[in-house]
């Protein structure tokens, strides 16, 4: 069986919350007073996380598994959860305790790392994430490197009049230490509902600011379902990505599949419905069964995410409660 959809699309990339909470309050994420956390018997179980991977992994064709939050580093069972997944598993992170869990989670099995970094000035970063924390992340993502979680791929959203003069600095700062940087367009997944495409930098604005480094397209790569597109700088071999969700879509070529901490299958990153895992895997549905539940979730799959419609309505769930 494979999560295959109506538009001949096959979900092959598990992305997998292991939790709602964040040591962060990144303003395009939640506001500085943090949201209402999920009650804990509503979150999947270390277990239940193991088995519903393995019914992906095992019996629905998923060849890669990405686990995300909030922040999934404050899971406390999270290296084991990493050990039990036995396919190519990845972890994106603000790598606050990484520093720590570096190493640990590299024996474990995990391959690579995805560290959201959206500025390299200390008082920029409290006003954007509310604490003081660079020093933490820098150190986590060097400890990345260091364990070979690599290549260590930085995540950056501008944002308008906050941090989009950055952009320069920050991808001079990844070709110097020899990680990959992806600038991120802005999407509508804030808690606060406060996203407006007015204020969004795009992908052409983004690039036009890196006019400096010589950006050639990258033909070295088939893109196909990655969310960036790549060029290279300076005639490579290193290489910037910008993901434009929102202005260069790609959901013709989607091949992923989510399931939030509590338990709900989601189609689409985007998407207004949700399918519980949680209730009949408690209530004693084989493994099979709930295959099945998950097929018929991703048969429902739109597409695209709409964004462009006027009828478009921001998901309720908010990045944190998703998952990246």
């Amino acid at each position: 069986m494979l999560l295959d959809d109506r538009y001949g699309r096959v979900a092959t990339d598990l992305r997998v919350s292991l939790t709602d909470r964040c040591s962060l309050r990144c303003s395009y994420c939640m506001p500085p007073e943090g949201l209402p956390w999920l009650p804990k018997d509503e979150i999947l179980t270390d277990a239940e996380v193991i088995r519903l991977v393995g019914i992906a992994t095992g019996l629905l064709g998923v060849t890669e598994v990405r686990y995300t939050g909030g922040e999934p580093l404050l899971r406390p069972g999270l290296v084991e959860i990493v050990r039990q997944t036995p396919v190519h598993t990845s972890l994106t992170t603000n790598a606050i305790g990484l520093s720590r869990l570096a190493v640990p989670l590299a024996e474990a099995g995990l391959a690579r790392v995805n560290v959201s970094l959206d500025t390299l000035d200390r008082d920029r970063f409290v006003a954007l994430a509310h604490r003081d924390r660079l020093a933490d992340t820098l150190a986590g993502i060097e400890a990345a490197a260091a364990a070979g979680l690599t290549p260590v791929k930085l995540n950056t959203v501008l944002m308008r009049g906050v941090n989009e003069d950055e952009a320069p600095a920050l991808l001079q700062f990844a070709l110097d230490h020899g990680y990959e940087l992806r600038f991120i367009e802005q999407m509508p997944l804030d808690a606060q509902h406060g996203w407006s495409r007015d204020n969004m930098v795009t992908a052409t604005e983004i690039l036009e600011s890196l006019s400096g480094f010589g950006l050639t397209p990258d033909l070295s790569t088939v893109r196909g379902s990655a969310p960036a597109e790549t060029w290279l700088v300076g005639g490579g071999p290193a290489r910037v990505g910008v993901i434009a969700s929102v202005t260069r879509p790609f959901c013709g070529d989607c091949d992923r599949t989510r399931l939030t901490a509590d338990g709900q299958v989601r189609n689409c990153l985007f998407a207004r419905g949700e399918s519980d895992l949680r209730t009949p895997m408690r209530a004693g549905a084989s493994d099979a069964e709930l295959a099945a539940l998950w097929r018929t979730a991703m048969w429902g799959k739109l597409p695209g995410h709409g964004i462009d419609n006027p009828a478009f309505l921001q998901p309720d769930r908010p990045m944190s409660s998703i998952g990246g």
